[in-house]
């Protein structure tokens, strides 16, 4: 998310950035919304978002960038590792199917809007991915 953000308004200051986070694991998004680095406990299958502290320096510079931050279920996201596969033939781990779990939990706010999503990470054991497609 800070990543992107600085890149993204760099180079278009109006583009708008959301960032994403399990909802089993909110220690980030709660540091983000409140301001105040959060320490919360953390069950998420998306190893790449499981943080139980946020880290002052990371979430100083998502406050100041990110346009908003959004939370999904893990079986949301597990929902999106699947729908990768079926639409694009790309696997992605859990935390990198996060931003289209978050795209999709606001949908009707992203109607008619160019949307880019970051699909990074394709880190998915078999395990993970029989579970996935399973519930699907």
């Amino acid at each position: 998310a800070c990543g992107t953000s600085i890149a993204a308004k760099s180079i278009n200051p109006d583009v708008q950035v959301i960032g994403v986070q399990s909802s089993e694991a909110p220690a980030t998004y709660e540091s983000w919304r409140t301001g105040e680095m959060a320490t919360l406990d953390m069950g998420t299958i998306a190893e790449g978002l499981a943080t139980g502290v946020g880290f002052e320096f990371t979430v100083e510079i998502m406050r100041e960038l990110l346009d908003d931050f959004v939370l999904v279920p893990d079986e949301e996201i597990e929902r999106a590792v699947v729908l990768w596969i079926e639409h694009t033939r790309n696997l992605a781990e859990h935390a990198g199917a996060a931003a289209l779990a978050g795209a999709i939990s606001i949908r009707e706010r992203l109607a008619g809007k160019t949307v880019v999503l970051v699909q990074s990470g394709g880190n998915l054991s078999l395990e993970h991915l029989r579970r996935a497609l399973s519930r699907s």
